[in-house]
């Protein structure tokens, strides 16, 4: 019977490191194969290059289009703008003239 009670005496005594260790490992594993891992780490930053780059596009065309409004502001508007937008919204075109629009 004193075997037994030892056995079960160790048992118990193994559980809290070895809980520990399980879940030490469990945390381990996930810092090195999670998502936001140590593996990760590549794919994080080609993800972060792209974002850059569409980032980068995204301002250029924000810049584009600040300065259309800036042209069509009422107090001093471009009038080659307001002309071109008036003539494509209304298609008011004489058959000889051609309209050239800007880069879009």
């Amino acid at each position: 019977m004193a075997r037994r009670s030892t056995f079960r005496t160790m048992l118990r005594r193994a559980m809290a490191p070895a809980a520990l260790l399980i879940v030490g490992a469990f945390f381990g594993g996930y810092a090195i194969m999670g998502p936001n891992g140590a593996l990760a780490y590549g794919d994080i930053k080609r993800q972060l290059a792209k974002r850059q780059a569409e980032y980068a596009m995204l301002d250029k065309q924000r810049a584009e289009l600040k300065n259309r409004v800036d042209l069509l502001d009422p107090r001093h508007a471009d009038p080659d703008m307001v002309d071109e937008l008036v003539r494509k919204k209304l298609n008011v075109v004489n058959p000889d003239e051609v309209v050239v629009e800007g880069a879009k």
